[in-house]
């Protein structure tokens, strides 16, 4: 039987069973919800998240001017056109998802404010119990279910990353995180330093630059920068045709693909070349005599980690206009009234902004166990980027670095729901990936090549990750295109999949 942790002296709660159960109703937890009600209309499914509402990453970060970075007809879901600007803010993405849940049918089946504590698979019940509390009473709850959907992201949504610079106690302003801004925080006519040159900060400072005395941008090392309108002209030509929103949706969806592929193939190909193509893009909305070399000449080669997109080019309007500058440099400890530069310059501050990233967060950040035996994702190989060896009956969804995140949910989503329904077809209860006899000799890597890909909440958290392997099928390719038509061909015969 399963192991409950619940303490000696707290009686027992009751046990809810399900067939599903998911967590998370971010972007990734309500797709969930949507293909399980079209593709596996039969199965009971419960829908736990931790925070009071739906959206996530959209729910967590309420920063000023917080928007995606990505365009919404990516973003959004294949089955959900999406009708205004492709880069949207926070409150327009979580009404998208709201209507998502409103047209669906989808509220009824969601949780909020369960924090999932632990899971525990029991070998001989095939099923998870999961321990569940509620952040607003305390009360302790006790699920069950055949099938784990992980649908939580990959940080850690309570607090982010701010390193332990030496001094910070000594500074007399307040220090912020975006990632938990505060509603009341006041930085009219302050001087506002944002440590950090990355997605945050090129969305958050065009949002405040206007209402603060100043606002300068620190940075150890440059980030790259892509412009253009918040528009896609194909899009609005299409609406003045009275085509129907599902076609533009798809329409649009495939050409923005297409040129991020296209795009990407050249990054790998081309380096330098796109680099050259990039900086004259910031210098021609910063003006001929902008030093691009350094504070906007970043170390690495295109893509190596994410590209930040500046519709409108708001943040160099910014720059230009001399209510922002950027300094690059690195921090020797912070002062009473800002931060002293290793090399010897001063930075005086109101509000400091640390826009310096994020936890990663494995699957879930939650007591995982098998029959009582505490389960490590380290220890185990991933399958293709969504199960993991020895994991029974679970599968995590993890977007693209280089694409939108939800174009994976509803591959992922497709994936699983036809593996939930092969398993009813033939009688089985269990499946778990498992090394093939031809793989037991692949080296075993971590999760991503550090040489592809290498932002630095990856580098500080490849740790959490699972391995992969270096054959395709144990691995996360990163690669849409390729994954659009594998993964309607996995064959649940092949001997990666062991049933039970």
């Amino acid at each position: 039987m399963s192991m409950i942790n619940v303490p000696d002296n707290e009686a027992t709660p009751p046990l809810e069973t399900f067939d599903v159960v998911v967590v998370g109703a971010g972007l990734s937890g309500v797709g969930a919800a949507y293909h399980l009600t079209r593709q596996c209309p039969d199965r009971r499914f419960v829908v736990l998240e931790s925070q009071e509402s739906f959206g996530g990453t959209w729910l967590t970060h309420r920063f000023p001017g917080i928007r995606s970075d990505s365009d919404l007809y990516t973003l959004g879901y294949r089955f959900k056109p999406w009708t205004g600007p492709p880069i949207a803010t926070a409150a327009e993405i979580r009404r998208y998802m709201g209507e998502v849940i409103a047209e669906n049918g989808l509220a009824a089946h969601i949780r909020y404010r369960h924090a999932i504590v632990s899971a525990d698979w029991s070998p001989d019940d095939k099923r998870w119990t999961i321990v569940a509390v509620r952040t607003d009473t305390g009360e302790r709850l006790l699920f069950a279910a055949n099938f784990l959907w992980m649908c939580q992201g990959y940080y850690r949504h309570a607090e982010g990353y701010t390193p332990d610079w030496d001094g910070m106690a000594a500074f007399k302003g307040q220090i912020v995180h975006p990632q938990t801004w505060p509603d009341d925080l006041d930085y009219t006519g302050k001087q506002v330093l944002v440590i950090g040159s990355g997605a945050t900060a090129a969305t958050l400072v065009p949002a405040i630059a206007g209402d603060c005395a100043h606002v300068t941008i620190l940075q150890r090392s440059p980030t790259f920068y892509r412009t253009g309108r918040n528009a896609i002209p194909i899009a609005d030509e299409l609406r003045q045709l009275d085509i129907k929103e599902e076609w533009i949706h798809e329409i649009v969806r495939k050409k923005i693909l297409y040129e991020q592929a296209a795009f990407t193939r050249r990054c790998l190909a081309e380096p330098e070349a796109v680099k050259a193509d990039m900086l004259a893009d910031v210098r021609a909305h910063l003006g001929p005599e902008a030093a691009v070399d350094p504070h906007f000449t970043p170390r690495y080669r295109p893509w190596r980690q994410r590209i930040a997109f500046v519709p409108n080019g708001d943040l160099f309007a910014t720059i230009r206009s001399g209510q922002t500058s950027v300094v690059t440099d690195e921090i020797e400890r912070f002062t009473e009234a800002g931060i002293l530069l290793k090399s010897g310059k001063t930075l005086t501050a109101d509000i400091i902004v640390t826009a310096t990233g994020f936890h990663l967060s494995g699957p879930g950040a939650i007591d995982f166990s098998i029959g009582g035996q505490a389960l490590d994702f380290t220890d185990t190989v991933t399958y293709r980027g969504m199960m993991f060896t020895g994991v029974p009956n679970l599968a995590w969804i993890f977007g693209y670095f280089r694409a939108s995140w939800t174009l994976r949910v509803d591959l992922v989503a497709d994936f699983v729901c036809r593996l939930l329904n092969h398993m009813q077809a033939t009688g089985v209860s269990e499946v778990q990936p498992a090394l093939r006899a031809e793989d037991q000799d692949m080296p075993i890597l971590p999760w991503t090549d550090p040489e592809d890909f290498n932002p630095g909440y990856l580098m500080r958290g490849m740790h959490l990750l699972p391995k992969r392997g270096d054959k395709p099928d144990w691995q996360h390719s990163q690669d849409y295109w390729a994954e659009k038509d594998q993964f309607p061909a996995i064959d649940f015969a092949d001997p990666a999949f062991v049933f039970k």
